[in-house]
């Protein structure tokens, strides 16, 4: 699509008109669930912040270095998944990565480099991970700097980090879409929404032959000196065959030909 001027994000306007949009895809993907389990479950739905870190690699931000760009009042995001959420159980041998388990390698003067230590005993771990997973992202972002950067990093085919699905060697291939026009739809009866449904689960209509799932996932997070925490969660409806859902009373979005849900 055409790179036409940006519009403003202003302060009084409680949406951006443009957004854009860009498909993530690999062989696997596993987003680690925040609760504790033997198995290492994974999201079904990209969950909001991994979307963004996603997005921050993209562009070149170090890690912990994004929250406030893809904050609430900063940002927004629609997270359509475009396949069938399929998952299988596989067993990974793992060594740890805890400060005791760590050895220096440093070569005679040279700054030093704190690895695994090869000689320990592997940890095997059972993963939960996703198979063929696709999600289409719909983005826009008050920084309009940054905007553009974004739209020109992908509209060029180009990333300054390695994107992936999670797991660092789950690599991400991303197919840029465009720019788009986002027409905002109030609330008005049932809709048939292409995208992951936040924050609407009593507004679902259950039909029969959908195949429907709920999760809540971490969406905002900020940074201290205590280090990382979540600040906000979102609960997703999504359809497990990559298909549409239908809802009552829910504000949506039109971009292009899709109606989607920002959060």
């Amino acid at each position: 699509m055409g790179q036409e001027p940006l519009t403003e994000w202003t302060d009084d306007e409680a949406f951006p008109d443009r957004c854009l949009s860009v498909t993530v895809r690999g062989p696997w993907g596993h987003f680690r669930r925040v609760e504790g389990n033997v198995v290492k479950q994974t999201y079904h739905v990209m969950p909001r912040t991994t979307v963004a870190g996603l997005l921050a690699a993209v562009l070149g931000i170090e890690r912990d270095g994004y929250y406030e760009l893809f904050g609430p009042d900063e940002s927004a995001i629609a997270i359509e998944p475009v396949s069938r959420l399929r998952t299988v159980n596989m067993p990974m041998n793992s060594l740890s990565t805890a400060e005791g388990n760590l050895r220096s390698l440093n070569s005679r003067g040279k700054p030093s480099v704190q690895l695994p230590d090869p000689s320990a005993l592997r940890q095997q771990h059972n993963y939960e991970v996703l198979v063929e997973p696709a999600y289409r992202i719909d983005v826009t972002l008050r920084d309009q700097e940054r905007y553009a950067e974004l739209r020109g990093m992908l509209d060029a085919g180009q990333s300054h980090y390695v994107p992936s699905l999670g797991l660092s060697e789950y690599l991400a291939e991303l197919e840029y879409h465009g720019e788009f026009a986002v027409e905002t739809e109030p609330p008005s009866g049932t809709v048939e929404i292409d995208s992951a449904v936040p924050n609407a689960v009593d507004s679902l209509i259950v039909e029969a032959g959908v195949d429907s799932g709920i999760e809540e996932s971490p969406a905002f997070m900020t940074t201290d000196d205590a280090g990382r925490t979540t600040t906000a969660f979102t609960t997703y409806a999504y359809n497990t065959d990559g298909g549409s859902l239908r809802a009552d009373g829910v504000e949506t979005a039109r971009v292009g030909d899709r109606t989607v849900v920002f959060v």
